[in-house]
């Protein structure tokens, strides 16, 4: 049967896949109907006006450009039906061609065009790409995929395409220290001096909780490290620089300041609590137990990630790899990739108690100052609460934010480094809630 609608170069490509009982069109023959069925489009001025093919098979794929892109998006949907139907395809487009003329009126845009319009910058391949996926009541209620991701290599990005989460990441930092508090092993009111006694006294003033709410007041350790540094820093790194600090920014607890030194720290507490490393407390703890087989919190000349998307700087003058910047080895802070794919499992494990109680993960979804919880962002859009967070590192921006109460979640992945794609991720939304 038909696979998922893709988008490749400037043009749609839908990938046709048959089972080995022949259902559909023998692959042999459907280049030939394909070709017939084309000629007989393009021998229409409706088809002329709307549709410009340029067919011939490619990566099993049949590939055409449409002007119209609610004509394309329609027609890509009626081919997927005739094949399923083991219908000629040249039947199907004679039937679509004389519809339309009849009525003289392009079919409506879907949601799928839509999304195709709103990442209309992502299409092609030569260009960085993009993931998104929209999960209502559970289902993928839609997904689109664009782009490249990996230019060197020509390879595009598809829903199991790994990106580099960026601050995604943090919400699965977070985890990690509930669940040790869920097991009894550590405290949210436990004090960094406490735990870490290398530090300074300021730590003994500060909590956990001041850690995951970005209210500690840590110095910076990215300020610390040249951005010409060709030596990337790692999480234990982050913390030899804080300990041999002196001060803070503020007294903790007392203002908001986002922190990337305090989810590094936290990977480390997560390593000094569980006797594991911290990519071996997700992979052991939430990774594989989501069967999230594709997500790593990724360690050069430790553990590799399939299918990655690389990271890049899209300016005038041209497109320059920006995969790597000295701060890409921290974990804590934004270290993990995962895909599409993945991230829905990690979303429906949200809505119950398979990783923490629910009375604790209650607490993690409790805003602070600046509206922020336990690796989330807590707030409303068009009047509805949401949970969100962005991820922005180098060579790559994401976004990912949860309607709770109508079980809805928008997920975008890229592998560019702007712009920024929380305005897109909202647009996607409206899709679906209609504001």
């Amino acid at each position: 049967m038909a696979g998922d609608q893709q988008f490749l170069g400037r043009g749609w490509a839908f990938p046709v896949t048959f089972d080995n009982q022949g259902r559909g069109v023998a692959m042999a023959d459907a280049e030939e109907d394909i070709r017939q069925s084309l000629q007989i489009l393009l021998s229409t001025s409706l088809g002329e006006r709307v549709l410009r093919p340029t067919f011939g098979l490619k990566r099993d794929a049949l590939m055409f450009e449409p002007l119209s892109t609610s004509f394309g998006s329609y027609l890509v949907r009626e081919i997927e039906t005739a094949v399923y139907r083991r219908m000629g395809l040249r039947t199907v487009i004679a039937l679509i061609v004389t519809s339309a003329m009849v009525s003289c009126e392009t079919p409506p845009m879907t949601d799928q065009g839509r999304l195709a319009q709103i990442f209309s910058d992502y299409v092609g391949n030569d260009v960085p790409g993009a993931a998104v996926l929209v999960i209502q009541d559970g289902q993928k209620e839609l997904k689109g995929t664009f782009g490249m991701a990996n230019l060197d290599a020509r390879e595009p990005v598809g829903s199991n395409t790994n990106f580099r989460l960026g601050s995604v990441t943090k919400q699965f930092t977070a985890m990690c220290i509930l669940m040790l508090v869920d097991r009894d092993s550590l405290r949210l009111d436990d004090t960094l001096g406490g735990i870490l006694p290398d530090f300074p006294a300021f730590a003994d003033r500060i909590t956990i909780i001041h850690l995951l709410q970005h209210t500690s007041g840590l110095l910076d350790y990215e300020d610390f490290v040249p951005s010409e540094s060709l030596e990337q820093v790692s999480d234990s790194d982050a913390l030899d620089i804080l300990i041999a600090t002196d001060s803070t920014y503020f007294e903790p607890g007392a203002a908001f300041r986002y922190s990337n030194s305090g989810y590094a720290v936290l990977a480390m507490i997560v390593e000094k609590y569980s006797g594991r490393t911290f990519a071996e407390f997700l992979k052991e703890n939430i990774f594989d137990p989501l069967g999230m087989d594709g997500t790593v919190a990724y360690q050069k000349g430790i553990s590799e990630v399939s299918n990655r998307a690389y990271g890049y700087t899209v300016t005038e003058s041209g497109i320059e790899n920006t995969d790597q910047s000295p701060w890409s080895a921290v974990l804590g802070d934004g270290g993990i990739y995962s895909s599409i794919d993945d991230l829905y499992k990690w979303d429906q494990a949200l809505y119950t108690d398979t990783l923490i109680s629910a009375d604790l993960f209650t607490q993690a979804l409790t805003p602070n100052l600046d509206d922020y919880g336990f690796g989330w962002r807590i707030d409303t859009y068009k009047g509805l609460k949401r949970y969100h967070h962005s991820g922005s590192t180098s060579g790559f921006r994401n976004f990912v934010m949860r309607f709770p109460d109508e079980q809805l979640t928008v997920i975008v992945l890229t592998n560019r480094a702007e712009p920024d794609v929380q305005p897109l991720a909202e647009r996607v939304a409206e899709l679906v809630i209609g504001h």
